[in-house]
């Protein structure tokens, strides 16, 4: 294993939010940590691409007009989570605190292999050298409610990730995907009964009582 990769092993918690574009995954990432932190828990709030260099180089290749090779992507990705692992995840793990983090390997694991690489090969090489989530939780919505809610939140426009098609391959990788520390949340549903699912979810996975 990697950093800290056994949860058994560690102190801290990390949960992880996942879901395509406009899924509502960070609005629920943040009600979560507030909750958690209400409940008396230590919480760290991230998420990625982590704000290093190779993370903003990812932020302006999404915003810009000409996508990089695939091969190009995985790389940055893995570069901003080493990064991304030292600087806050292993720490705040070491310390016992629970890390809330709003995407991680396993939207590596869904995009970059909805680019065609090999995500079975990307998602056992996530989990041998960065910390294992205690619990995902995969949002899922359909592609066209998730554009509609990205383009209604406006902001920068990420050309080289919101495509329907694209999202379509995205959301079929996610759940290709099995793995007894991911979970799938319906996020079509008003932002109130997702949040009661996710705390049903701590609950019956972590023993988390909010």
């Amino acid at each position: 294993m990697g950093v800290n990769g056994d949860p058994t092993h560690r102190p801290g918690l990390l949960i992880v939010f996942e879901g395509i574009d406009g899924s509502g995954k960070s609005t629920q990432a943040a009600r979560l940590a507030a909750r958690l932190r209400e409940a008396g828990h230590a919480v760290v709030e991230t998420r990625e691409p982590y704000d290093c260099e190779a993370g903003r180089r990812i932020r302006e290749m999404a915003r810009g007009p000409e996508p990089v090779a695939p091969e190009q992507e995985l790389a940055w990705f893995a570069e901003q989570r080493r990064e991304h692992v030292r600087e806050v995840i292993a720490p705040a793990l070491a310390r016992g605190e629970v890390v809330v983090c709003d995407r991680y390997f396993l939207s590596t694991v869904a995009y970059q292999g909805a680019r065609g690489l090999d995500a079975d090969a990307i998602l056992r090489e996530s989990e041998s050298e960065f910390p294992i989530p205690d619990l995902v939780l995969f949002i899922r919505v359909d592609v066209a409610t998730g554009l509609d809610r990205a383009a209604a939140r406006g902001g920068p426009a990420e050309p080289a990730f919101e495509e329907a098609r694209f999202l379509e391959r995205v959301s079929a990788q996610y759940g290709a995907i099995e793995r007894e520390y991911l979970m799938e949340i319906d996020g079509s549903a008003d932002p109130d009964t997702v949040a009661t699912a996710l705390s049903r979810a701590l609950r019956d996975r972590l023993g988390i009582v909010l």
